[in-house]
């Protein structure tokens, strides 16, 4: 054995994206980019806005001593106060630049949280769909992920979630608007999530922590609320980045919020200051942190994403494929028109279509399609879809 077994498990395991985009690859190389329609990862294809560029110059362009020295695990100071800002004014939540821990992206956001309030052998519940990267994330600090089944339209099956709640529950983690579904949750959902976890935290005599990852809440399509968790349970941590609204996924860029009325909030604000340290991440890169405050009212165009959507739900809508409209994210999440989601996505691949079985998200018998690509790549592969059907 020359590397860790849980690694090399993993690594069988390994995520569904990461492959059909290495795929992806190979068959560019072989037929050539314009006869590839890759809908296999979440890369968005969008420029970031001009204020990012105008930010990036006039920080980069800054050269007073020390600027490039250490600054607090959790991030400069003026920075987190300006993100507070924002925080109040998209979440109505009043919290403090002290509630900011800026973070390597939303991943390393929840890699944090995770380290600050998880002991081994403990459980973070998610509802299924999910984005793959979360057992892992559990699984780096010696906790399990735990997936309950959504209801048929994607939305929470409270029920089912009260009944896998346990003593070993720490963490419930929900994802609004949802990779890979687009699923945005209500207040209502929300709500009653919060009031479940409130009578459980009391059964159990612990605090259950509500995690919401919103990377996503700022892509959406319809005229439709993004409920604040803050308001919907007090101990609520929100971990988020700008990969998505502002196209910076390179970039590393994200913060989390501690809830303004969440118990045992200093000691959170502690914990968190110290596992964003001792993970490595130390801080989150001082240049993109500077940039933030430039940029808190900015976002890619949203409507170029709709459009996109309306493109391919219109494309597929003309074959026998079932699917709900999206009203978030830049994903579809159709139903496999057979039973082997992994084998109809092969069927895909031969018409050079590269999508993401659903079993890769903890749902067989779906498969993912990423339309954030070129207006010309969904409108040419649908010819190849109703090949694929076609064989059906």
């Amino acid at each position: 054995m020359t590397i860790a077994t849980r690694i090399e498990e993993s690594i069988e395991k390994s995520s569904w994206i990461r492959k059909m985009f290495e795929a992806g690859a190979k068959l560019r190389a072989e037929h050539g980019a314009d006869k590839v329609f890759d809908f296999s990862i979440g890369n968005p294809n969008l420029k970031p806005p001009v204020e990012f560029q105008e930010a990036l110059e006039k920080v980069a362009a800054d050269d007073a001593e020390g600027i490039h020295g250490y600054m607090p695990n959790t991030g400069f100071p003026f920075v987190r106060e300006a993100i507070a800002k924002t925080v109040l004014r998209e979440q109505g939540a009043e919290v403090t630049g002290d509630d900011i821990i800026i973070t390597c992206g939303a991943a390393g956001g929840l890699n944090v949280i995770i380290k600050a309030v998880l002991n081994p052998g403990e459980e973070v519940l998610v509802t299924s769909p999910f984005f793959v990267e979360y057992t892992f994330y559990a699984q780096n600090h010696g906790g399990e992920l735990k997936t309950v089944p959504a209801k048929e339209d994607f939305s929470m099956d409270l029920d089912a979630m009260e009944k896998n709640i346990s003593e070993k529950t720490r963490i419930v983690l929900v994802n609004s608007p949802n990779n890979p579904t687009g699923k945005i949750y209500s207040r209502e959902e929300l709500t009653s999530l919060g009031k479940l976890l409130e009578k459980k935290s009391k059964e159990y005599g612990k605090v259950i922590y509500l995690v919401s990852d919103e990377p996503y809440r700022k892509i959406v399509f319809e005229d439709i609320e993004i409920p604040s968790v803050f308001s919907c349970y007090k101990n609520s941590i929100v971990a988020t980045s700008h990969s998505k609204d502002l196209s910076l996924p390179g970039e590393r860029i994200g913060y989390i919020t501690i809830g303004p009325d969440t118990e045992y909030r200093e000691k959170l604000r502690g914990a968190m200051a110290l596992t964003n340290r001792i993970l490595g991440f130390v801080n989150a890169p001082g240049i993109m942190q500077r940039v933030l405050p430039y940029i808190q009212t900015a976002s890619v165009d949203i409507g170029a994403y709709k459009r996109k959507r309306d493109l391919l739900c219109k494309g597929l809508g003309e074959t026998d494929l079932e699917f709900i409209i999206p009203l978030g994210t830049f994903y579809l999440f159709p139903k496999s028109p057979i039973a082997d989601d992994v084998k109809f996505v092969q069927m895909l691949q031969d018409e050079l279509i590269l999508g993401v079985p659903g079993s890769g998200f903890g749902a067989p018998g779906y498969f993912r399609l990423s339309f954030c690509v070129a207006d010309d790549t969904i409108k040419n592969s649908i010819p190849a879809f109703k090949r694929v059907m076609a064989k059906l």
